[in-house]
């Protein structure tokens, strides 16, 4: 398997934490946002994902973008140990909160969105995340065990923990979300969302690793 990925990128975190709890190996072509005016733009890139965003993993023959499509084939295709619940109504909650994140917070304060913003990145960013931290904070107390649906790591939590580094990336203060404050910090404890993490990618800037 071959992962296109940024160090930086939460939705290639997500499926470098897929990818290593599910014990994957794979190789990394480093895809650079921000040098060379995004090498996400380039022709060679966007024969791989016309989208020009990473990630995109080479795998078994396909070419796949969408971190969550993703996700789901690697559950398909290797379902152990499982990131979907077997239960229906667990497994819709996974679901729920994992497109919470991907597609109600994430993609709004994403850095195609602030490059278009300009000045007021930083507080576009912010209140982006407060909002959906707001709802999400209301939706894990519910639904919450040691992570986020009961005690068994899922695509949920694949989306959670790198969408509070980005929170604390733009300087969200945490403070009001004690329930995704908690869960964060129990998944960072765990190897895959250690080794996976931006700090000690290949493609991390010297200054910036663990």
């Amino acid at each position: 398997p071959i992962l296109y990925s940024y160090f930086r990128s939460s939705c290639s975190w997500r499926v470098r934490i897929a990818l290593a709890l599910k014990g994957i190996a794979y190789d990394v072509v480093p895809v650079n946002l921000l040098k060379d005016g995004g090498q996400q733009f380039s022709a060679e890139f966007k024969a791989a994902n016309p989208m020009q965003q990473v990630p995109v993993l080479k795998i078994d023959g396909i070419t796949l973008s969408q971190s969550l499509a993703i996700i789901h084939y690697l559950e398909d295709t290797r379902p152990n140990p499982r990131l979907l619940p077997q239960d229906p109504k667990k497994r819709a909650q996974v679901r729920m909160i994992a497109d919470h994140i991907a597609a109600g917070i994430q993609p709004i304060q994403n850095l195609s969105i602030l490059n278009k913003i300009g000045e007021k990145k930083m507080e576009w960013a912010q209140n982006c995340i407060a909002s959906g931290f707001q709802a999400l904070e209301q939706i894990l107390q519910h639904t919450a065990g040691r992570y986020c649906v009961g005690d068994e790591v899922s695509m949920a939590d694949l989306c959670l923990v790198p969408q509070v580094a980005n929170a604390e990336r733009y300087k969200v203060d945490m403070g009001p979300y004690p329930t995704i404050t908690r869960i964060n910090k129990a998944l960072l404890e765990l190897e895959a969302f250690k080794v996976s993490h931006p700090s000690r990618q290949p493609d991390t800037p010297a200054e910036l690793r663990a």
